[in-house]
């Protein structure tokens, strides 16, 4: 097989238009007309870990993983990671389809594409590396579901995959099914994302994306299974058509310390699930609290401070504008303490007068209970104390200042 290959940002792009290149700080226009005439981002999962017990891969199984857009365009790409993988795998077959409805492997007919990467129908995925696939025409919906399948015929392993994907998807162990339409090729359901990381869309009057990098809060942990209410998608209702939204958290993610499933630290994913996004131009950074809250606990506000400041200079450095997010609070939680409360509130008042960031969003503030500010409110709850339910989503996706992201 003939690939051609350029390597970017530790992923391989395979015979296809770059995505948007990064403008220096403070030249926003050309990231924003690079951007209209390239590709953006419209939904993306970050890889986490391996799948435990797949060190053979998934060999024969077609898996029809349901993902959900933010922006439209009239061609879509996609990006299929073997990060955690220590062997090759070979996609012998990869197609996109709009899924018929809600919560269905069922494509709506004549929809369904097989892409390409530089050319060829299959491809051989490297260890630890990502890959893009050539674009393929197809009518994107807006805050739609996509259907993104992945035929793999031989070993390999283990399995990238994104471990909390608060909605369904479908597989089978039957071997290629992935251009079929029909929902009944695909008899078992999976709650996890394998394989796909992200996918991006070309279209009119697009300008770019937009990436939260977060932990389990971002993931949309206890949020309504299969109804995309996790804050960022929450977000991408309320904006412009012409942005992406991009969620790039991980569910149990820290800064400083990697977590198993939880994903390799924050610093150390950056360049691949914030910095390489498709027409990416503005971060928003929600990190810390596991940090805190975790084993072992982080209790010197300084070194969460530090971090923060890296990935706000690294994504300046890539023209990104940077927006920090104070950490909610979390009295209740089982591992809550005074002592640990005083490190949250210590990073939140840098992030609220610190210059390091170009704006901030106070999550903090909104999701406190006024009668007692290290709690959520009641009503913002989701039962457990550290993670909103749908309505203090709701709140975070309102508090954002839209303005900032234009």
């Amino acid at each position: 097989m003939r690939v051609k290959q350029l390597a970017v940002a530790g992923i391989l792009l395979l015979g296809i238009v770059p995505g948007v290149a990064a403008a220096a700080p403070g030249n926003q226009a050309q990231v924003e007309s690079a951007a209209t005439n390239g590709w953006v981002g419209t939904w993306s999962a970050a890889p986490a870990a391996g799948v435990a017990g797949t060190e053979n891969g998934y060999p024969n199984f077609s898996i029809r993983n349901i993902v959900h857009t933010s922006a439209g365009g009239h061609e879509v790409r996609v990006r299929l990671s073997n990060a955690f993988g220590r062997t090759p795998v070979l996609f012998g077959k990869v197609t996109v389809a709009v899924a018929a409805g809600p919560d269905t492997p069922q494509a709506v007919p004549g929809t369904m594409r097989t892409l390409t990467f530089g050319g060829d129908r299959e491809v051989t995925v490297p260890p630890g590396a990502d890959i893009l696939s050539d674009g393929a025409a197809l009518s994107v919906p807006r805050d739609g579901d996509l259907l993104v399948t992945t035929y793999t015929p031989a070993p390999s392993g283990p399995v990238t995959y994104h471990p909390l994907a608060m909605q369904n998807s479908y597989f089978t162990r039957n071997g290629d099914k992935a251009a079929d339409e029909s929902a009944a090729a695909f008899p078992e359901k999976t709650a996890v994302w394998h394989y796909v990381s992200g996918v991006d869309v070309r279209g009119a009057g697009l300008q770019g994306s937009v990436v939260a990098i977060g932990d389990s809060i971002t993931d949309g942990a206890n949020s309504t299974w299969g109804a995309n209410l996790r804050w960022p998608d929450q977000l991408a209702d309320k904006i412009s058509a012409r942005l992406g939204v991009l969620n790039a958290g991980i569910s149990g993610n820290r800064l400083l310390l990697d977590g198993g499933n939880y994903g390799v630290n924050a610093l150390a994913r950056l360049d691949r699930d914030v910095l390489s996004q498709s027409g990416a131009r503005t971060a928003i950074v929600f990190e810390g609290i596991n940090d805190i809250q975790q084993t072992p606990h982080q209790a010197d506000p300084n070194k969460i401070i530090s971090a923060l400041k890296q990935i706000a200079g690294r994504a300046h450095d890539r023209g990104l504008r940077v927006l920090g997010a104070t950490i909610t609070p979390w009295k209740g939680w089982g591992s809550y303490t005074p002592q640990l409360e005083e490190t949250r509130q210590a990073v939140n008042r840098f992030i609220r007068t610190s210059r390091l960031f170009d704006g901030y969003i106070d999550f903090d503030a909104v999701i406190r209970d006024p009668a007692d500010p290290q709690r959520m409110k009641p009503e913002y709850d989701s039962g457990d104390h550290l993670h909103p339910g749908d309505k203090g989503f709701t709140a975070m996706a309102n508090a954002v200042p839209l303005h900032r992201l234009r």
